[in-house]
């Protein structure tokens, strides 16, 4: 965790970075192969040099970015979750809950949809 130790220091507002730190150690704990990365000053988790998925921080909500295909797939689940989204990102709302087993299908389908993949981004 200590790769993203000085952007949850960034995070004035200790309730959100407690949020975050939550998520990034579950993510570490159940998916123990993903690297977490840096790029762009977000914190990220990538596989084999390929993104997997990617967090930033905003005043009222977390935003879960896993790339468009993640998101088309998994569209009609991040809307029953009660997610606002793109067609890019979804965002919590700091006061909602976390839906970790759809994160963790999200994960799931990119490390699969993405094994052959050779570059960063689809």
């Amino acid at each position: 965790m200590e790769v993203f130790e000085e952007f949850l220091s960034g995070i004035d507002d200790l309730q959100q970075r407690n949020r975050m730190e939550e998520v990034f150690a579950w993510i570490i704990k159940k998916f123990p192969n993903l690297t977490p990365v840096i790029k762009w000053n977000q914190p990220m988790f990538t596989d084999h040099g390929t993104y997997i998925i990617g967090f930033s921080v905003a005043k009222k909500h977390m935003s879960v970015a896993p790339e468009r295909a993640a998101m088309e797939r998994f569209s009609d689940e991040i809307v029953q979750a009660g997610y606002d989204h793109t067609k890019e990102l979804m965002r919590i709302q700091w006061k909602h809950p976390i839906d970790f087993i759809l994160l963790e299908k999200m994960i799931d389908f990119n490390i699969l949809d993405k094994a052959g993949c050779s570059t960063f981004w689809r």
